[in-house]
């Protein structure tokens, strides 16, 4: 199997433990935790679900892992196509990763104050969620930032379907713009979900691809050795 390809079926691995992990962490398990309504409600939930709560943890621990290891990755993948894509891939990826990783922080740390409570603990405990989920809506302008330039790594490249890479590209766009809905019109959630559906898509179509294609042919019998873009004039 030619290198460009199990580079490619690595990247579209680590990409699907970061939608799983994200799934599970952030639109699962977050929930069953936190009220946004009730701080009372919240530490009394971290307190009767203590594994449930670390469980979530060390779920935002391996969205780091995975978000970090899926930017370098896609580095390596496009960094022939187009190197300078390829590195905000990866920066806007390890960007994104940091700030999950803060978030981390704050969910263990709310969990060590409900069962060791301090002063207020129910407030502190919901400060600690909200400032976590403020973390996420803030890091959605780097999650759109990586997915604009992985779009034009694919449109560049032509190693893979060119309307995959005007959907990556859309969704990035969709996400950033979202992201300023969220803070600026938050009665608008219903406008916010519609612009990031065209990201949902294009993520699963990325990793649907690399899982079973990879890349196309060319891309490994033409793919220059000098690290300079010339694949990206490769025929589909």
């Amino acid at each position: 199997m030619p290198a460009l390809i199990r580079t490619a079926r690595v990247t579209g691995l680590l990409y699907l433990a970061l939608a799983f992990a994200g799934a599970l962490g952030f639109l699962l398990i977050r929930p069953r935790l936190f009220n946004a309504e009730d701080p009372n409600a919240t530490l009394a939930n971290l307190v009767q679900h203590e594994p449930l709560a670390r469980i979530g943890v060390a779920f935002e621990l391996l969205i780091v892992i995975s978000q970090a290891l899926a930017a370098a990755w896609f580095y390596r993948l496009f960094r022939t196509a187009d190197r300078l894509a390829a590195s905000a891939i990866a920066a806007f990826g390890l960007i994104n990763a940091v700030m999950v990783l803060v978030s981390a922080a704050l969910l263990a740390t709310a969990v060590d104050l409900a069962l060791d409570p301090i002063g207020d603990a129910a407030a502190t405990v919901q400060l600690l969620y909200l400032t976590s989920g403020n973390l996420w809506g803030v890091g959605a302008l780097f999650f759109g930032l990586w997915l604009i330039p992985m779009g034009r790594c694919v449109l560049r490249s032509n190693w893979m379907p060119r309307p995959l890479g005007w959907i990556l590209v859309g969704g990035g766009i969709g996400y950033l713009l979202s992201a300023f809905i969220g803070y600026l019109a938050p009665d608008a959630q219903a406008i916010a979900d519609v612009l990031v559906a065209p990201a949902t898509i294009g993520e699963f179509w990325m990793i649907g691809y690399l899982l079973t294609r990879g890349v196309r042919r060319h891309a490994y019998d033409q793919a220059p050795s000098d690290g300079q873009p010339e694949a990206a004039s490769a025929t589909v």
